[in-house]
């Protein structure tokens, strides 16, 4: 009886708890569901929930598909280069759903759990764009298993709405480089520990982070702490930073 539960546990045989919960980390009934969402003790997936907002989804929207992908490139580096600081960073997803459990949710999944604790830890004190980060660790492990398989093979007729992942990808070159350089970073700088879970921290960049509608400043960073000028990452009082302390 005792293995045959823990075959099902989180699957959808499982009468007790919630499999979408545990296979997306998200649940659109919340806590109206009728099963249990057991949240993590520890895990080495963080979740940040409704972050990325497409503008795509505004209905007025008026920009071009580039200029929609360029925006979105500079918040997926900003997010890469800031949640790096805390390990090896496996995999980092941003979902473009637009259902209230799943919107602009964002998962990053690290190589330890001490790393993806540090990152939450670190988070649940932080702003971005001038809204509160909510960061938690979450059950997905195969993110295979949470996207939308129909999605990905251009055959979702939910769209949005779906109740699996439907993920907003960057530019295959920009990925490429985030992964070149956490590689070369760790290893020229194994022992670098500054953003406390055991991670690197990247060098400057010379482009603008911000999604080239005047928002930002050429050269611009958006995670920073107090006392770092114009970053927009910083600690709460720091005028028109977007990253603060709560």
């Amino acid at each position: 009886m005792a293995s045959h539960l823990a075959n099902i546990f989180g699957t959808e045989q499982d009468r007790v708890n919630c499999s979408f919960y545990y296979k997306i980390g998200a649940c659109r009934h919340g806590d109206r569901c009728s099963r249990k969402h057991i949240k993590p003790s520890f895990s080495q997936t963080i979740l940040l929930p409704n972050v990325y907002h497409n503008p795509a989804h505004d209905p007025v929207c008026k920009l071009t598909e580039q200029e929609l992908q360029d925006g979105f490139d500079a918040v997926y580096e900003d997010l890469y280069c800031e949640l790096s600081k805390f390990g090896h960073l496996l995999e980092l997803h941003v979902c473009d759903n637009v259902g209230d459990h799943l919107i602009g949710n964002v998962y990053a999944r690290y190589e330890w759990e001490t790393e993806a604790q540090a990152a939450v830890d670190n988070l649940n004190d932080r702003w971005y764009a001038g809204r509160p980060l909510y960061a938690e660790l979450s059950p997905v492990t195969d993110f295979r298993e949470a996207c939308c398989r129909q999605n990905e093979n251009g055959e979702c007729n939910r769209g949005g709405f779906c109740n699996f992942m439907h993920l907003r990808l960057p530019s295959k070159e920009l990925a490429r480089q985030l992964r070149h350089g956490q590689r070369l970073e760790r290893r020229l700088n194994p022992q670098k520990t500054t953003g406390g879970g055991g991670g690197w921290e990247p060098r400057k960049r010379d482009r603008s982070a911000s999604p080239g509608r005047g928002m930002a400043k050429d050269g611009e960073d958006r995670w920073t702490r107090k006392g770092d000028g114009e970053d927009r990452w910083s600690r709460k009082g720091d005028g028109e930073d977007r990253w603060t302390r709560k």
